[in-house]
C-alpha cells in the first residue's frame, strides 16, 4: 500500500516510549527518517497543500487583521524576517524567485500563488503592506519575532492564525518565562529557563529547530482561542476517534542577521488517527507513550478525556 503524501512527509514527534518536557532542539536543516518517509530536509516546506493552507491564513486575517500584531519598535526586524523567509523559499521551491534589483531593489515572483512583487528594502509604499504581513502571505509557518532587552526574550511582533489555544493578541509584549506559564512542569524541571538560555546564546545567521504535540478534533489548523466557540464544540462532539489528528508543531528558531531579532516560525501539521494508525510502528509508540503520560501532561495535550477510548481504539 502507498501512503499517502501527508503520511509519507508527517515529522513524527516520538522516540522512545516516554514523553516529558524538554528543550529537545537540533540544528535545522536536518532530515530525518520516519517508519513512513521522510521530513525536515528544508527549513520551509511546500507540500500539495501549499496554496489551500496559504488562502485559509488570508481568509482568517481578511476576518480577523488583529491576528498580525507588531509593536512599533519592531519593523527592523520584520523586514530582517520578511528577507529571511523569501531567501529561504527561493532557495526551497524553485516556483519561487527573490532577484536583487539594484542597490536595495529586490523583485519576488512567486508562481503557485501568482504573486509578483517589486519593493524596496524598508520602504512599505513600495511593498504594499506591513512586511511581515506580506511574509506570512507566503510561507504557512506562523511567525513569531523576539526582541532581546535586559538579557530576556520578549514577544514584540507576530502574525499567527494556526495557533493551537493561545492568541498572538493576547501575549503580545510578553517575556518568555510568561508566554510558557501554562505548561505543566515546565518550570520545576527548568525546561524554559533553559530553553531562553540557549536562545540568548544563538548567533546570527543560526538556524535550530524543536517539535511539539497536541491534538485537535477534525482537521482544524486554526484551534485559537478566538476561534475557541467552533472548535470547541467540535471537540465536545467528536463521535469518531479515527477523526481525532495528532497535532505537530515544527518550531523553527533562527537569530536574524540584520537585527539581531529571534525568529520563531511555528508551522502545523495534522494527521488523522486513522492514518497514524496506517502505519503499525506508530500506532504502536503513540498507545505507549500516551498510555504512559502524566495526568496533567495528558489533559494539557488534548487527551485528557479521551484517553481511555483511544487507548482502547489504538489497541483494538
Amino acid at each position: 500500500m502507498t501512503l499517502p503524501e501527508r503520511v509519507q512527509r508527517f515529522p513524527w514527534p516520538l522516540e522512545g516510549d516516554r514523553y516529558r518536557y524538554s528543550v529537545n532542539v537540533e540544528p535545522a536543516p536536518r532530515a530525518h527518517r520516519t517508519a513512513a518517509g521522510e521530513w525536515g530536509g528544508t527549513v520551509l516546506d511546500f507540500p500539495s497543500s501549499y496554496e489551500d493552507e496559504i488562502a485559509e491564513r488570508a481568509a482568517i486575517l481578511t476576518r480577523d487583521p488583529g491576528r498580525h500584531v507588531e509593536l512599533e519598535h519592531m519593523r527592523t526586524a520584520a523586514w530582517d524576517a520578511l528577507l529571511h523567509l523569501l531567501t529561504e523559499a527561493s532557495d526551497t521551491d524553485p516556483a519561487m524567485t527573490l532577484s536583487r534589483c539594484g542597490d536595495r531593489g529586490f523583485h519576488w515572483h512567486n508562481a503557485r500563488l501568482g504573486v509578483s512583487r517589486r519593493f524596496r528594502f524598508g520602504d512599505e509604499d513600495s511593498l504594499g503592506e506591513p512586511p511581515l504581513r506580506f511574509a506570512a502571505s507566503q510561507v504557512q509557518d506562523d511567525v513569531v519575532l523576539l526582541d532581546e532587552r535586559d538579557g530576556r526574550l520578549f514577544a514584540d511582533a507576530g502574525v499567527v492564525t494556526f495557533a493551537s489555544n493561545w492568541s498572538i493578541r493576547f501575549v503580545l509584549g510578553m517575556s518568555f518565562a510568561e508566554l510558557h506559564g501554562p505548561v505543566p512542569r515546565d518550570f520545576a524541571d527548568g525546561a524554559i529557563p533553559r530553553a531562553e538560555e540557549f536562545l540568548l546564546g544563538l548567533q546570527p545567521g543560526d538556524c535550530y529547530r524543536r517539535l511539539n504535540w497536541s491534538s485537535t478534533a477534525g482537521h482544524r489548523l486554526d484551534a485559537s482561542l478566538e476561534s475557541y466557540d467552533e472548535w470547541g464544540v467540535e471537540r465536545a462532539r467528536l463521535d469518531d476517534l479515527g477523526d481525532l489528528h495528532l497535532r505537530v508543531e515544527v518550531q523553527h528558531l533562527v537569530r536574524l542577521p540584520l537585527s539581531g531579532s529571534i525568529m520563531f516560525l511555528i508551522r502545523t501539521y495534522l494527521l488523522p488517527m486513522r492514518e497514524v494508525a496506517l502505519v503499525p510502528a506508530w500506532r504502536e509508540q503513540f498507545a505507549t507513550v500516551l498510555a504512559e503520560l502524566p495526568d496533567e501532561m495528558a489533559d494539557y495535550k488534548g487527551y485528557g478525556e479521551v484517553r481511555p477510548a483511544l487507548l482502547g481504539w489504538l489497541r483494538r
